[in-house]
């Protein structure tokens, strides 16, 4: 099982607003908090952001680049999707392969795509 993972972000205040409202609305809550970052817990797993010092802001982060590639999460159904999904672009996240949401991923995977403020690539698969 995966205990933790931490994310280094280059604008704290930005990915808060964006993933703040996401780990809410999927069930996280927040667990630690201090100046340069912030922690949710879900069950046995939390997931950290911390804001990247700024003698390490360059290179950004690309998704492509050797490292992470994105985060997939569990949705409660289709209905949570369709409800998030004009959501997005409020709290800073950006959509991706709207044309064909929810397949995206296939006839068989219910998702919505999109990335947050860093352009990390999230992922919020609904079971079927």
């Amino acid at each position: 099982m995966l205990h933790h993972v931490e994310l280094y972000v280059s604008d704290l205040h930005k990915s808060l607003n964006a993933w703040d409202w996401l780990l809410t609305e999927i069930g996280y809550t927040v667990y630690q908090q201090w100046d340069k970052g912030r922690s949710y817990h879900f069950g046995a797993t939390y997931l950290v952001f911390v804001q990247t010092e700024i003698d390490y802001l360059e290179p950004s982060y690309h998704r492509k680049r050797t490292g992470l590639n994105h985060l997939a999460f569990h949705a409660e159904s289709l209905e949570q999707l369709e409800r998030l999904r004009p959501e997005l672009s409020r709290h800073g996240f950006k959509e991706l392969y709207a044309d064909r949401f929810p397949y995206a991923g296939g006839p068989n995977h219910i998702a919505l795509y999109f990335e947050d403020p860093d352009r990390m690539k999230v992922e919020l698969v609904a079971t079927m």
